[in-house]
């Protein structure tokens, strides 16, 4: 991947990263925190981008760096970013990830395949023998 491929991905928590149970934090989405690292290993910089403000920001920002992520921004475009008020507003990012994209979030597989235009090495299944192959063949 060149340098001019390094992409800015901002990706929402709530109902994206992990499940929506707002104000509290829900269960990780399924491959959710492994895809999140692999595009930080493939060197895109990830901003959280969320609702949240606060200590359910501080609570958002925490589960993450437990869960091996630790964003490049947060509701902002870039680290030193300075507002003048608290308020949440539109940032820079070459990609959003969201649950509230038309036709909702995809699954986080179909998420990487899309950003890096990898497929998945998919082998034919070999049909297995035994006892119970008998009664599916039936």
């Amino acid at each position: 991947m060149n340098l001019q491929d390094k992409l800015i991905i901002a990706v929402d928590f709530d109902g994206t990263i992990v499940e929506d149970a707002y104000p509290k934090i829900g269960k990780p989405r399924i491959f959710a925190f492994e895809t999140l690292q692999r595009l930080q290993s493939d060197g895109h910089r990830l901003i959280l981008w969320t609702y949240r403000c606060g200590d359910k920001l501080e609570e958002a920002v925490d589960f993450c760096k437990d869960n091996g992520i630790e964003f490049y921004a947060v509701n902002q475009s870039f680290p030193e970013e300075a507002f003048e008020n608290n308020k949440s507003r539109k940032i820079y990012a070459d990609l959003f990830i969201d649950d509230r994209n038309i036709g909702g979030v995809l699954g986080w597989g179909e998420i990487y395949q899309l950003i890096t235009k990898e497929t998945p090495d998919l082998k034919k299944r070999k049909r297995k023998t035994g006892f119970f192959s008998f009664f599916k063949s039936t």
